[in-house]
């Protein structure tokens, strides 16, 4: 199995086409993308669990070549607050972006100064590195805006750099308006959710997302070049077969490409999601 610091010299060795990217899946929701030579880790799960199904694939003090740290949520598997502080040492250049309504707690409860930690919602854009990070509300069940700020606890992003488009939806269902805000960008490429939910896991606190055939049919409104499922295989009772989603896609829409990652794996995306 590849070591942490051999999946690093990997990432810091990949050439990235012009107006392609590079990303490595890390588990759950997490990746490492490469964009130019900026190295951005979105929703990276490394803490020690016991309930973990897959071993965390890198330690924080490997992460010395972060250029963006980016968390979609408060939750452990997307923001990792015992791991964000060893990341902000070993890449002390490193940004971290988060839901601003949550700006001012991360900074205040993570310990990360307050010039390194960037925040957005919709309409708001951070620039670092030649990467552009705008938000996309995402509904985790709920849309649930701050009814004082109508800010965001959940969001999605779209990285920007080169003439590449990713989007990354964070934890997030189906809601009236999504499809319109994605329009907004011809995307390259689109990372999302498939674990899907019901009332069992939402009972014990387990906040669901889209199952595998909402998020087939936001990728047939959305028409990225690729798309790639994830958020499954990490837990145990919160997961779904990334292969139904796979065959969906093939049979409702024939025309659009989809891969499934695995972990640690080096995915070279081409201009155009090829």
């Amino acid at each position: 199995m590849t070591t942490g610091a051999e999946l690093i010299r990997e990432i810091d060795a990949c050439r990235v086409p012009r107006g392609g990217c590079a990303f490595w899946w890390l588990g759950q929701h997490g990746f490492a993308v490469k964009l130019g030579q900026a190295v951005c880790y979105l929703d990276p799960f490394l803490s020690e669990m016991k309930s973990r199904q897959v071993p965390p694939l890198l330690r924080p003090e490997e992460i010395t070549d972060a250029t963006l740290v980016l968390g979609s949520h408060d939750h452990v598997d997307h923001i990792d607050r015992k791991v964000w502080p060893g990341i902000a040492a070993a890449s002390p250049g490193a940004k971290f972006v988060v839901p601003k309504l949550l700006r001012e707690r991360i900074v205040r409860e993570v310990g990360l100064s307050d010039a390194r930690v960037l925040g957005v919602d919709e309409g708001v854009t951070v620039r670092e590195g030649g990467v552009s990070v705008t938000a996309v509300p995402a509904a985790h069940e709920f849309l649930d805006a701050d009814p004082a700020t109508s800010l965001h606890p959940y969001v999605g992003f779209v990285l920007e750099a080169g003439g590449f488009r990713l989007y990354h939806a964070g934890d997030t269902c189906l809601y009236e308006g999504i499809h319109a805000r994605l329009r907004q960008w011809p995307l390259n490429l689109a990372m999302l959710p498939i674990n899907g939910r019901d009332a069992r896991r939402l009972e014990r606190n387990c906040i669901g997302n889209m199952t595998y055939q909402e998020a087939a049919d936001l990728a047939g409104s959305i028409a990225p070049g690729l798309t790639v499922p994830a958020h499954f295989e990490m837990f145990a009772g919160n997961s779904e077969d990334p292969q139904l989603f796979a065959d969906y896609m093939r049979v409702k829409y024939p025309a659009l490409r989809t891969f499934i990652p695995r972990h640690g794996q080096c995915v070279v995306v081409e201009p155009g999601g090829r």
